[in-house]
């Protein structure tokens, strides 16, 4: 079975940074996208930032600038430092892969780590 394990995360200040990062666990031979999208207590969940096996990075616009998503294929970790945080960015984000091939031959849609609090203070 494959899982993403998520670290990182906590409270900063506005203007602060923090780190998170997701690594997968289990079988998995293939990862076509890997990412963070997160959600606000009472709103809907939004992309955050996403990198494709190919290195391709997107980010919403909301982030751009601030936060740089990283991807080490080898390693099947993706990294998500963010700068000069907001408190607009205080939300739990959650860590996905999508198209994901595990050796058994299973293929995954989309799987979705637990999630981790980021809180941003004024």
């Amino acid at each position: 079975q494959v899982q993403l394990v998520e670290s990182g995360g906590g409270s900063a200040q506005h203007g602060g940074s923090l780190e998170l990062s997701c690594a997968v666990s289990g079988n998995a031979v293939s990862i076509s996208v890997m990412g963070w999208y997160r959600q606000a207590s009472g709103t809907e969940r939004e992309f955050v930032a996403g990198a494709t096996s190919g290195r391709m990075l997107h980010y919403a616009d909301s982030v751009k600038g601030r936060f740089t998503i990283s991807r080490d294929n080898a390693k099947k970790v993706v990294t998500l430092q963010m700068n000069s945080l907001k408190p607009e960015d205080t939300a739990n984000y959650l860590c996905y892969a999508r198209e994901v091939v595990a050796r058994s031959g299973e293929l995954y849609d989309v799987i979705w780590g637990r999630g981790s609090q980021v809180t941003v203070s004024p």
